[in-house]
């Protein structure tokens, strides 16, 4: 044995490697980096924007008194306030839950005593759900504030009713069935393409299918197909699950679970074309799972599939805005709760189909046959 050969220099050299391998492993990159730098991200910018947003509307009134309640109430963070402009378009709102509550005001001063007597009218309806109790809350912390510093050893001078307005019963589910509708066909749509095209072309399958007159765009079709009969299959089952058991709403019954089913075939050739993408673009199996996760785990935080797209900071509110996945759940509940029809959800259905026509010239573009 060589007496100068030193044990130090061998490990320092291992660990060299080890680290260079390290460093070159997708998979490790990902998991170990990635993620964690996109969970600081998404939940540390939740912490810094304040836990909650609940968007009122004010009516506008002629009253002197209307510009100091509006800045009071504009003092409280969790309020996105705007001043309404149409109260019959605002009603409508607050039906369908798109809106907290509605507030007007109307002010009487005592000609004797000069004091103002201010009377604040909460409309709220049954589609706000659990929101209702934190909105009363803070709005009856404000007007006993606005007793004791505007007018001190003086009659009481706010006064808060509550007005209910009817509606939908807005539940728990009307939101979270949505997201896992869009997180099915997600996961479904990327992870399952992906590792079947590349098992497909790595057997040997697709060369052999080469040399057969099929065109990439319609062995694309029917796998695309074979996924749609899939994800149709857990559409029912998912929908039905909720529906029956959870109270999930189906505004127009059958109609709107068929229009519901007609908007998910537009994500799922979108996500389907994304995970064929992947599949082509890589050439190791293990890099497949790391770079679909960097695919899907942001959108799935970012999308509003488990909280309110509100809660973030107004620049990733935007950048959420024009994810494909974000397009799908939105427009789900909209169908779904609010009784709307495909064709009046044009901002969604739109958003959806400038994805699924820009992967689908790249998927047809950069398709390899081996």
């Amino acid at each position: 044995m060589n007496k100068n050969y030193s044990q130090i220099k061998a490990s320092f050299v291992i660990t060299k490697a080890s680290l260079l391998a390290t460093l070159r492993s997708p998979v490790s990159v990902v998991f170990a980096l990635l993620f964690p730098l996109i969970f600081v991200t998404v939940f540390g910018a939740m912490v810094d924007n304040t836990a909650v947003k609940i968007k009122m509307v004010l009516l506008p009134t002629d009253s002197q008194f209307n510009d100091s309640i509006y800045a009071a109430l504009k003092q409280v963070k969790i309020f996105d306030l705007s001043v309404s402009k149409d109260s019959a378009k605002s009603i409508e709102d607050l039906k369908k839950g798109r809106i907290g509550g509605i507030l007007s005001s109307n002010v009487v001063v005592n000609f004797f005593t000069g004091i103002p007597d201010i009377k604040l009218d909460l409309y709220t309806s049954s589609s706000v759900g659990d929101k209702l109790p934190l909105i009363q809350d803070v709005l009856g912390q404000l007007a006993n504030e606005g007793n004791k510093k505007i007018f001190p050893n003086q009659p009481k001078a706010f006064h808060l009713k509550t007005i209910t307005v009817p509606g939908r019963v807005y539940r728990r589910i009307d939101f979270i069935l949505p997201g896992q509708l869009g997180f099915s066909l997600l996961f479904a749509g990327v992870f399952g393409s992906a590792y079947l095209l590349f098992s497909l072309r790595h057997s040997l399958v697709l060369k052999r299918l080469y040399a057969t007159p099929i065109k990439p765009l319609s062995l694309l079709f029917g796998e695309l197909l074979s996924r749609l009969l899939f994800q149709i299959i857990c559409f029912i089952i998912i929908t039905a699950l909720g529906y029956y058991v959870f109270h999930f709403t189906l505004v127009n019954g059958l109609l709107t679970f068929a229009e519901m089913l007609a908007l998910s075939v537009f994500a799922l050739i979108v996500f389907t074309g994304i995970g064929f993408f992947i599949s082509g673009a890589i050439s190791d199996e293990s890099s497949i799972a790391p770079i679909a996760c960097t695919v899907t785990v942001p959108q799935v935080l970012l999308c509003g599939l488990f909280f309110p797209v509100d809660n973030y900071p107004e620049w990733m509110q935007r950048f959420c805005e024009y994810l494909p996945l974000t397009f799908f759940v939105d427009g789900i509940r909209k169908i779904a709760f609010e009784g709307m029809h495909v064709w009046q959800i044009t901002h969604e259905l739109f958003g959806l189909i400038i994805w699924m026509l820009v992967i689908i010239l790249i998927c047809v573009k950069s398709f390899k046959w081996e």
